[in-house]
């Protein structure tokens, strides 16, 4: 991280890097702050560090910094109490957590990260071979795992980004999460701005386009379908955006066409990543899931894909070491994904996650295509399919819904179910619940079996 902080300063130090509620840090300024918070971690031999910071300027410097020094960072999500805290660096084997929140003191050794940045800098060095970094999944599937990187296969393919300085990216990702790692390494190898408004929830990332001048935004289909519902609430004009990017989760078709409608000016592109295994690269087609040609790139690309039992298995030379805690594999080997497909035609369209599957008396059904049929129906604002325990079958089809305002219910779970009149029986919806809003975590819909 730290040359491209040095390479965009390089440029113009006094380009805005980042942009926020309270300041705006210059690339000159990151730098400064890297070199320093650097100083005090090689001069207290920090080796191993959790950080607990929203801030991105604070987290950028904090990442630059540990990449500079080869230290192990770990960023951490939202926690509200020291025993949380405790807990989360325990796991982690992190005797050091830096951040400014006072109200999670506890037990765990903490620094304020204004401390790091008023250390005296020493000369500027270069980074060492090895520069690890552990990064935490989201935790749709179960408790979050930390997954060990290395910045060298992380930046790989950061200097074949452009310089676009003009460039003002919206930050809709959690610091924390892999998808907003790569937001900002391709935000600071292009040396644009990143605005990152908080919290960072559909509603300020809306307003943030208007006030900011956002030209280019990366979110999940689930943020893009919160802003939509949004965006037509509030009757704002629409923000002239250059660029919509959609990742982190399965795309569906109508989401597609409707941000090409809302947003004419701009390119869409879909970016197929996990913490894993990195980002393969972006399909700008604005067609649902990825052309089939991705099965045919030669060995020495980074990401190499291939299709077993219906699943996306990857082999890649960007993606991560191994697991933190579990004995080293072959980080370049094959990997299963996770993700369900079929091929239809030049296309591989993802049906959802394996450990989405939901057993109806032995019938396999796939949460996603159910969910995209309903929320297809007119008066549906938002919809989560997910199975429920049920003594007979094993589980049966349960359905949350967002109806849009003024919606009447049961004429609404009505036309639902004659949506679904089509489906084999065991994918029909035996349960529609109305909900005034769909919990999500790290800005994902939560599909597994509900207790």
């Amino acid at each position: 991280m730290i040359e491209l902080l040095r390479r965009a300063s390089l440029r113009d130090a006094s380009h805005p890097a980042i942009v926020d509620d309270h300041r705006t840090t210059s690339y000159g300024e990151l730098v400064a702050a890297a070199e320093s918070a650097a100083a005090y971690l090689a001069g207290h031999d920090v080796r191993r560090f959790g950080v607990l910071d929203y801030d991105a300027a604070t987290v950028v410097s904090l990442l630059a910094a540990a990449s500079l020094v080869g230290a192990e960072a770990c960023l951490y999500p939202p926690i509200e109490d020291p025993e949380a805290l405790a807990e989360q660096a325990a796991r982690f084997d992190h005797q050091l957590v830096f951040t400014h929140h006072q109200d999670v003191l506890g037990t765990v050794p903490c620094v304020d990260p204004a401390e790091l940045f008023a250390t005296p800098a020493g000369q500027p060095g270069e980074p060492p071979a090895v520069r690890p970094l552990l990064v935490l999944t989201t935790g749709t599937t179960g408790t979050p795992r930390g997954i060990r990187h290395d910045w060298n296969r992380l930046l790989r393919a950061a200097g074949r980004i452009e310089a676009a300085p003009g460039q003002r990216w919206l930050f809709c990702y959690g610091p924390h999460q892999f998808g907003g790692l790569q937001i900002l390494i391709h935000v600071m190898a292009a040396g644009a701005t990143l605005v990152a408004p908080a919290p960072r929830r559909p509603r300020e990332g809306l307003a943030a386009m208007g006030t900011h001048g956002i030209t280019h935004v990366s979110a999940t289909p689930t943020y893009w379908r919160f802003l939509l519902a949004e965006m037509r609430s509030a009757g704002n004009p629409v923000p002239d955006l250059q660029q919509v990017t959609l990742g982190g989760e399965a795309v569906p078709g109508p989401l597609l066409g409707e941000l090409a409608s809302t947003f004419p000016n701009a390119n869409i592109s879909q970016v197929y990543a996990a913490s894993e295994f990195g980002s393969s690269g972006s399909v700008r087609d604005a067609r649902d899931g990825l052309p089939l040609s991705v099965l045919d790139r030669g060995d020495e690309a980074d990401i190499v894909m291939k299709i077993v039992d219906d699943e996306l298995w990857v082999r890649s030379r960007v993606g991560m070491l191994g697991y933190y805690g579990e004995e080293a594999d072959d980080p370049d080997g094959w990997r299963p994904t996770g993700d369900l497909v079929d091929i239809e035609g030049d296309r591989i369209l993802f049906r959802g996650r394996s450990s989405d599957i939901i057993n109806v008396g032995g019938v396999k059904v796939h949460p996603l295509p159910v969910e995209n049929l309903i929320s297809e129906v007119p008066g549906v604002k938002m919809a989560r399919v997910y199975g429920r325990p049920n003594a007979m079958t094993g589980a049966i089809v349960a359905v949350e819904v967002v109806a849009e305002d003024g919606v009447d219910t049961d004429e609404l779970d009505t036309a639902i179910r004659d949506a679904c009149a089509d489906l084999v029986s065991a994918s029909r919806p035996r349960s529609i619940k109305f909900v005034d809003e769909i919990a999500t975590t790290g800005d994902k819909i939560v599909r597994r079996m509900n207790a």
